[in-house]
């Protein structure tokens, strides 16, 4: 492989007007595509094989027309002082706006709160519900501006109005702000890493073509293949997180090159042939760990998955084909490693002087020179911290973010709050019973039958009267709980009405099912639960085998993966440490501890394994290189820090400034997601690969690298570190005037 990809560098750095102008036009046709594109429409969300999915499509069926997985918003009123809702001024107020949100658009129905008794008991609350036809996500924005400012003349009247529901679920990127922090960071990291704004600049121009590339061709694919807004947004997160790191790697490598002698064409077929290696490899296991979250079984995560594998895939073939031609557009603005902007005076220097300061010890050096000294210390303090770091998790309590999540200035949580002062705190989350009567022989006493049943039930506040479709064979049953809808009580419920449905299918023969958001929010964080083993042994599975074939080393691959389990724990660890107890929360701005994001374990597993892979891959493969080459265990790992510290040091803080913009966010969702992933990438690079990867290895010695000779025979070799280019190493294809090379080129 080292040798197919040196040769495809060194064609790309020569014919590097064709490269830019087949990258160029890929990416005006996608732009173009984009523009032009027919707008996505309504995205599904379902969560096949669970029983709340189960009763939505049953009431699709049943109920035609009802939208049973439509939003829902609330209109929530709270009469001045002294006065009630039911007053005569305050009762033709509510009137006006619910005969205001009956001709929106999308609108189902709306309900009166003076006749389906949604007053509180007290009067001092009411609240309009209102049914739209599509999901929340869905929602065109001028439908949700609307009810948003349904309230408007109600307030002008003296009440205090708050709007809230699944309505308000807004459907635009969220995190714009987060990516653009992190690209001015990654800028400014680019600078200090590679010693020029020309060498800086090239990552961050082949990283943002990449990306809109992918992003636009999922936007011209977002109608035919129902894709949602949040595809592109994970795209966009994780195609500029790693178009930058790989585009780095190369350029860090071919300054090396320059820094050895070579002329500008053959050290770009280098970079691209050594580290363009790392790079297949380590694009390969982030496609891996994206492409695997189909196993979940939930259609978005899949889109979403292989949406931003497929931009990864972009990344990959931009910084092995455009990185190399950018190179030759560059000439000598990109300078040798270690070498400084010099006078013309500074340039006739002795190549001996420059010799001497090339060869004197970096940070690296000093640090691996450090590890390899002390490694049982530094191995144990490694890992009994991030083991200590990782002890919250094991009080990990999964759910989804309702409003009672949002912060306190937000319209939704001020709702949310009403509502559980008027009502109580299980009204922001009724159950909806779907009960299929249609092999009961008395439909209509099954309804009762299940009704009282539930009434009977510990934690039940409100049970309505049945109501039946028109065929009176299937009825829904609204339960109202007595605690909010993430707490484990309101769970417990919807455990206990299922395991009593069997009773009521074998006393009436009437099917009982539990949906309604809050149940489905259930379903979904179980059905993610239950999938996280599988998905974890596949993508370590594969990932491990796959690391077996680039390092040819069973222990190296297995410490990797070792490694990383140990960042994720920990990462989870300060994530409920946060986000659930509440800990250093207000330096973050965390209004309202709860649950952990159900998605949050799967998430960072399929994310932070394929970026933890990287620096494993670009790091250890530096060391295997050198070992290969004659160096002993402990040199080769020295070796590797020499020249890959710097870069992994820089790429990880560039991953951290990316996912640490999210953290700014007003929602605790995309505020838990960018914690998550940037402490995670924190201690995976600067605790796991710079410190525990080296302990161990100096530990192991040779036996890093055993191999049973049976299964190296059997293995292909892809030759990562490069050893085919020794053939290469003839002096006369790396002498001549670089200059003038370049001159006959352009």
């Amino acid at each position: 492989m080292a040798t197919f990809l040196y040769n495809l560098g060194r064609l790309a750095f020569r014919r590097r007007h064709f490269v830019a102008l087949i990258w160029v036009a890929l990416l005006t046709l996608a732009g173009v595509g984009a523009a032009s594109a027919p707008a996505a429409g309504t995205t599904s969300f379902s969560i096949p094989g669970t029983e709340a999915q189960k009763a939505f499509d049953l009431l699709e069926q049943r109920f035609p027309g009802a939208s049973a997985d439509g939003a829902t918003g609330r209109i929530v009123f709270k009469a001045p002082d002294g006065q009630k809702m039911t007053d005569a001024d305050n009762k033709a107020t509510v009137a006006k706006t619910v005969k205001e949100l009956g001709g929106g658009t999308e609108v189902v129905s709306v309900t009166d709160p003076f006749t389906t008794n949604a007053v509180s008991k007290d009067g001092s609350v009411a609240y309009t519900s209102v049914k739209y036809e599509v999901p929340g996500m869905e929602l065109a924005d001028s439908t949700r501006e609307s009810l948003e400012a349904a309230g408007d003349d109600a307030r002008a009247a003296g009440l205090t109005v708050d709007v809230g529901g699944d309505a308000l679920e807004a459907g635009a990127e969220p995190g714009a702000a987060g990516e653009i922090v992190g690209i001015a960071i990654a800028a400014v990291v680019l600078v200090i890493t590679l010693g020029s704004i020309v060498a800086a600049g090239l990552p961050l121009l082949t990283a943002i073509i990449g990306v809109g590339i992918g992003v636009s061709t999922i936007t011209v694919l977002a109608k035919a293949l129902d894709l949602g807004d949040t595809t592109s947004t994970l795209a966009l997160m994780i195609g500029l997180a790693v178009g930058i790191d790989y585009a780095l790697f190369i350029v860090s490598r071919y300054r090396n090159e320059l820094a050895e002698g070579r002329d500008r064409e053959e050290a770009a077929g280098r970079a691209t042939g050594t580290a363009g290696s790392a790079v297949v490899f380590a694009g390969l296991t982030v496609v891996i760990a994206l492409a695997g979250l189909a196993v979940v079984n939930v259609p978005m995560l899949t889109k979403m998955g292989l949406a931003a594998a497929g931009t990864v895939v972009i990344a990959v073939l931009i910084a092995l084909t455009m990185i190399p031609a950018m190179l030759g557009y560059a000439g000598r603005k990109i300078r040798p490693a270690g070498e400084k902007r010099k006078s013309s005076k500074e340039h006739t220097s002795s190549d001996a002087a420059t010799s001497q300061k090339q060869t004197k010890p970096n940070m690296g050096t000093r640090w691996a020179s450090f590890v390899i000294r002390r490694p049982v210390a530094v191995l144990v303090l490694g890992v009994v911290g991030l083991g200590a770091i990782a002890l919250p998790a094991t009080q990990l309590e999964l759910g989804l973010p309702d409003d009672g999540s949002q912060p306190t200035s937000t319209t939704q949580r001020r709702a949310y709050d009403t509502l559980s002062e008027g009502f109580g705190p299980g009204f922001n989350g009724p159950l909806m019973i779907v009960v299929d009567a249609k092999d009961s022989d008395d439909p209509t006493a099954a309804f009762g039958d299940v009704a009282d049943g539930i009434k009977g039930l510990k934690d039940v506040v409100t049970v309505t009267p049945p109501a039946p479709n028109k065929a009176g064979d299937t009825a829904t049953i609204t339960v109202i709980p007595n605690s909010k809808p993430s707490s484990t009580q309101t769970e417990d419920l919807v455990h206990a009405i299922r395991d009593k449905g069997s009773d009521f299918k074998a006393e009436t023969d009437a099917e009982v099912l539990v949906t309604g958001t809050t149940a489905m929010n259930i379903d979904f964080s179980q059905k993610l639960n239950d999938a996280l083993v599988p998905y974890l042994a596949l993508v370590v599975g594969l990932a491990f085998l796959l690391l077996i074939v680039v390092f040819r080393s069973i222990l190296v691959p297995l410490k990797a993966a070792l490694g990383f389990l140990l960042s994720v724990l920990a990462a989870l660890g300060a994530v409920v440490a946060v986000f659930q107890w509440g800990w250093f929360s207000g330096l973050i701005g965390v209004e309202e501890t709860g649950p952990i994001m159900s998605m949050m374990p799967i998430f960072m597993v399929g994310v932070v394994f394929g970026l933890a892979m990287d620096y494993e891959v670009f790091l250890v493969t530096r060391m295997r290189e050198a070992y290969v080459h004659g160096e002993t265990p402990s040199q080769a790992v020295v070796t590797g820090f020499r020249h890959s510290a710097r870069v992994v040091v820089a790429a990880a803080i560039i991953m951290m400034a990316v996912f640490g913009g999210f953290i700014s966010s007003g929602e605790s969702m995309i505020k838990m997601i960018g914690f998550g992933l940037a402490i995670a990438v924190f201690f995976d690079a600067f605790v796991v690969r710079m410190a525990i990867v080296p302990a161990v290895l100096a530990l192991l010695g040779k036996k890093a690298w055993w191999l049973p000779k049976w299964l190296d025979r059997a293995l292909p070799n892809v030759d990562v570190e490069g050893e085919g280019l020794r053939a290469h190493d003839d002096p006369a294809k790396g002498s001549g005037s670089d200059e003038d090379r370049e001159l006959v080129r352009v």
